[in-house]
């Protein structure tokens, strides 16, 4: 979809607006969205950032999704002026950019760290005003990257069903935090599996009961990982996420952790890696993991499977690692 077919649908006589989801853990879903509600999110994001009218807004996200959908949204509501830039992995390296400045972006952190790579991209990158991030984890080499920039840097927590983000979180200067501090009018609360529940009635008119496992401190919260990304390998439950989180520093090519089944454990930890080398990885997760984190297998790849925006697509990973450990004599 171009920018001229959204704005068609967002200027036509439905109140509601096709979406889909982005497909992280099974297939993207359709869903109809309220304009109305869209138009609630942009302004709580643009109120809470203190963007006014006439900043400008760079748009480099696809508008299959609702990240993209989104800011074209909050400059339609907020009177911000769009810029819009294909979708690339380098967004900041395109021509009309040069010598706009940007007041407002949105990123996945794929685009961001790409940025960071090329020095005349960093340094558009470091001049933007207000810069979110979000569509998949912020590891702490790419964090670390960001804590010097000199204006606002965000991580965003949100999700299709809450039109774009809920709640922020500063990742530079002396308010960077792991917490998220919700926008007003949402309300949090955990299931007994400690699970975030989400109640935004502006933006969504059901309470979401999310697959993140959460932890609140007062009205703010973090994220722990996500229920159906546990391991459970020889009664020890383990976090993919908290074992990626360990190994990001340690790993210098793309990987991911997934799950296999396993006739003894249950399950099993595996890694999949596009290094060549998938012996030097074991050797690295056996000195930075304990002990049970270890994976059982370590799978060279020649890609690892991602969604549309640049996610883990986790449930094709496991079948992935399922096919490549049926291969292999087991340990």
């Amino acid at each position: 979809m171009d920018l001229q077919e959204f704005l068609a649908q967002w200027h036509d006589d439905s109140p509601t607006l096709l979406v889909h989801t982005s497909g992280s853990t099974g297939s993207p879903k359709p869903m109809y969205v309220e304009k109305r509600r869209m138009q609630a999110s942009a302004i709580t994001t643009c109120r809470f950032l203190g963007l006014k009218e006439g900043d400008s807004a760079l748009l480099c996200m696809p508008l299959d999704y609702i990240a993209g959908k989104m800011m074209v949204v909050r400059a339609l509501t907020c009177g911000l002026r769009l810029i819009d830039a294909p979708p690339s992995s380098h967004p900041l390296a395109h021509a009309s950019l040069h010598d706009q400045p940007v007041d407002f972006a949105a990123m996945v952190p794929m685009q961001v760290w790409n940025s960071l790579q090329v020095p005349d991209e960093r340094r558009r990158l470091m001049q933007i005003h207000h810069l979110i991030i979000g569509g998949g984890a912020i590891d702490e080499a790419l964090a670390c990257e960001l804590r010097s920039f000199p204006h606002h840097v965000w991580s965003t927590y949100g999700m299709t069903e809450t039109l774009s983000h809920i709640a922020l979180r500063r990742l530079n200067g002396p308010d960077a935090s792991e917490w998220y501090t919700p926008f007003q009018g949402v309300t949090l609360s955990l299931t007994d599996e400690g699970c975030l529940v989400i109640q935004a009635p502006e933006v969504c008119q059901e309470t979401l009961v999310t697959n993140d496992i959460a932890q609140l401190d007062g009205c703010r919260f973090r994220i722990l990982g996500r229920c159906d990304n546990v391991v459970c390998s020889g009664g020890v439950k383990i976090q993919i996420e908290e074992v990626e989180r360990l190994l990001h520093p340690h790993l210098d090519h793309p990987f991911l952790i997934t799950k296999t089944p396993d006739t003894q454990l249950g399950e099993q930890v595996v890694l999949l890696t596009e290094s060549n080398d998938a012996d030097a990885v074991l050797a690295v997760c056996r000195q930075h993991l304990p002990k049970y984190w270890i994976p059982r297998r370590v799978f060279s790849v020649r890609s690892l499977p991602l969604t549309g925006t640049g996610k883990p697509a986790r449930h094709d990973a496991e079948l992935l690692a399922t096919t490549l450990c049926r291969s292999q004599v087991p340990l």
